[in-house]
């Protein structure tokens, strides 16, 4: 029980990061309006060459697109791995299932998620989630486990297995155009709609069935106290959760990467 106070902790610690990201976005949304001295642009023909080169606006920082693995080397905050997010798309091969195991695999071997989950199990060790893991090192050991199957299923269940199944694509298309709110709205909205490989919208039902596969499994790991039905649907909430915070984190960075950058210039 403890384990889920912990979970909605970190759900709300995120969506707090989201709102900062999301006021960003929105100042960095009026700067983009403000008029600017034209400058030289590439031509048409290398704009055309690649999907992702430059997208529409000629935004050069925008992460190159990769044919090969269907991903970037994108970076939220140049930090976390944001390799399954696409600006400004247009004729983007579908996924193998080999690309899309693979694209997930990147992610969540990243060496830069194994400190985030040493951080999750530091806050579960503090607050003494799930005491009958105990404390002292094997305590930590087992949370850090914990957190780290947690991701690890949902990854790939989510974003590799059911979307290779069910012939969907599990990589996030950010919008990039309109209101702030219609964006934001877009966001939202994908962790219920998704592309198929055809490149048709329909029910993302790899997202829902994914967090749901990941919750129940989560049961056969976690303590036996927790191993009830309230608890494994709260576990599929958070999962969902979070990727709805995260889905929004990304229609925005780009915007947020731009802001930087002209500060910078």
């Amino acid at each position: 029980m403890l384990i889920h106070r912990l979970r909605r902790n970190f759900l709300f610690s995120t969506a707090a990061l989201a709102c900062l990201s999301l006021s960003l976005a929105l100042q960095a949304q009026q700067l983009e309006q403000r008029p600017t001295e034209q400058q030289s642009q590439p031509s048409q023909d290398a704009q055309q060459s690649d999907p992702q080169s430059q997208g529409e606006n000629g935004d050069t920082t925008a992460p190159k697109f990769d044919p090969e693995t269907g991903g970037t080397n994108d970076r939220l905050f140049w930090t976390l791995p944001n390799f399954s997010t696409l600006e400004n798309a247009h004729g983007v091969s579908p996924l193998t299932s080999g690309q899309k195991i693979k694209l997930v695999a990147r992610t969540t071997f990243d060496p830069v998620e194994y400190p985030f989950y040493a951080f999750l199990a530091g806050i579960s060790q503090a607050q003494n989630s799930e005491p009958s893991y105990g404390q002292g090192l094997i305590g930590y050991a087992k949370r850090f486990g914990s957190s780290f199957l947690d991701g690890t299923s949902e990854n790939f269940f989510a974003q590799a297995f059911l979307p290779s199944v069910f012939r969907q694509d599990p990589r996030y298309f950010q919008d990039g155009k309109g209101t702030f709110w219609r964006r934001a709205g877009y966001a939202v909205s994908r962790t219920a709609v998704t592309r198929s490989d055809k490149g048709r919208m329909e029910f993302n039902i790899s997202e829902v069935g994914g967090a749901a596969v990941a919750a129940g499994i989560s049961n056969t790991y976690h303590p036996v106290t927790d191993r009830n039905l309230p608890n494994t649907l709260q576990t599929w909430g958070t999962m969902m959760g979070w990727d709805t915070v995260s889905n929004v984190v990304k229609e925005f960075w780009p915007d947020i990467r731009r802001k930087v950058h002209q500060r910078k210039e």
